[in-house]
């Protein structure tokens, strides 16, 4: 990105394409009418990452075909490679960056063949050593996503990059929680935080939440990057839709979090351009609170502080007061002296 303190902000369609390259393009349409600057898909052969009898997630479960295995549902979901390049250059038109995370090693071999410019480590592959190896190992920038890591399985990922060839400035570490969609308070976005401060690393969210209330939060926490699954329909078949933003939800959570980046402001406190108008409106000014004679003496009962702000600031109301006026006042009457 042209601006460093702009927030990388992650259109994830993951598997929303449900197998279909026609469905991706229309995934990619969206992500690039957001404003997004990454649409990300994930890649993946079904054979390499589950066995044959492995179980699906409760979330897995309520939201695909209750007869099949994880194996068979992510078949149904792999994005064909012969597809990637279509993609890619789908991408390319709309003026949006591709990415995609490999969940294998043969599969992080292809997307950097691809072109890629960063690698997406999916949460699952947090404790997948040799896989760690070869991510730490290309040179490339790379995204950590935490889902069910405890702070040790972070650091100990973060030293198997490390020591494979890494650098921490090549390290972003995403703050998840991988329940689809995760409970607000199973969120402790705090924790975001806790990860910067102990391993010194660029920090963002991956969220699962419903609606983009803590996306936005973790912008003004201090995230550089956001990740959000959409779907061109909640209703539709598969695992992660129910769970993702629909286009007009994605385009509202890009628009917030450009805001909340103005928001910001560079943290010096002054007097902004905008409000300076106001000043002399919203202050006070000392004013007689009686009819005062010349010659009086200026006391608490005869002073008093109102709008407009264009007189004597209340400020000086103790170098004022025990000194005597130089000539009358009319009560309500602006002191000018």
């Amino acid at each position: 990105m042209a601006d460093c303190n702009k927030t990388l902000i992650i259109a994830e369609a993951g598997v929303n394409h449900n197998g279909d390259i026609d469905l991706a393009r229309k995934l990619i349409d969206e992500a690039a009418a957001s404003g997004a600057d990454i649409v990300k898909f994930q890649t993946f052969q079904a054979r390499n990452i589950a066995s044959r009898n492995a179980a699906k997630a409760d979330y897995q479960k309520q939201n695909t075909r209750l007869e099949e295995t994880q194996f068979e549902m992510l078949q149904r979901l792999e994005l064909a490679q012969q597809h990637h390049s279509k993609l890619l250059q789908h991408c390319e038109e709309r003026n949006i960056r591709f990415l995609s995370s490999g969940f294998d090693i043969s599969d992080l071999e292809f997307l950097i063949a691809l072109g890629i410019d960063r690698i997406k480590i999916p949460s699952g592959e947090i404790t997948n050593l040799p896989y760690l190896r070869f991510a730490g190992n290309s040179g490339l920038p790379i995204l950590l996503s935490t889902g069910m890591a405890s702070l040790n399985e972070v650091e100990d990922a973060i030293k198997v990059l490390l020591n494979a060839g890494s650098h921490l400035s090549k390290i972003t570490v995403l703050h998840c929680n991988t329940e689809y969609p995760t409970p607000f308070g199973d969120v402790n976005l705090k924790a975001m935080n806790t990860m910067a401060k102990t391993f010194g690393v660029k920090i963002g969210y991956s969220d699962h939440t419903l609606g983009i209330e803590v996306a936005t939060a973790a912008v003004a926490l201090g995230a550089t990057v956001i990740e959000k699954h959409f779907t061109l329909d909640r209703n539709m078949s598969g695992p992660d839709h129910a769970a993702s933003l629909e286009p007009k939800e994605l385009k509202a959570m890009v628009i917030a979090i450009r805001n909340i980046e103005i928001a910001l402001g560079d943290g010096i406190k002054q007097v902004s351009e905008s409000e300076k108008k106001n000043i002399k409106i919203a202050r006070r000014s000392l004013f007689a609170n009686t009819e005062i004679k010349k010659g009086d003496m200026f006391t608490p009962k005869n002073l008093v502080a109102k709008r407009p702000g264009t007189g004597i600031s209340p400020m000086q109301w103790d170098d004022v007061i025990g000194t005597k006026a130089h000539r009358d006042y009319l009560e309500d009457e602006m002191i000018v002296q």
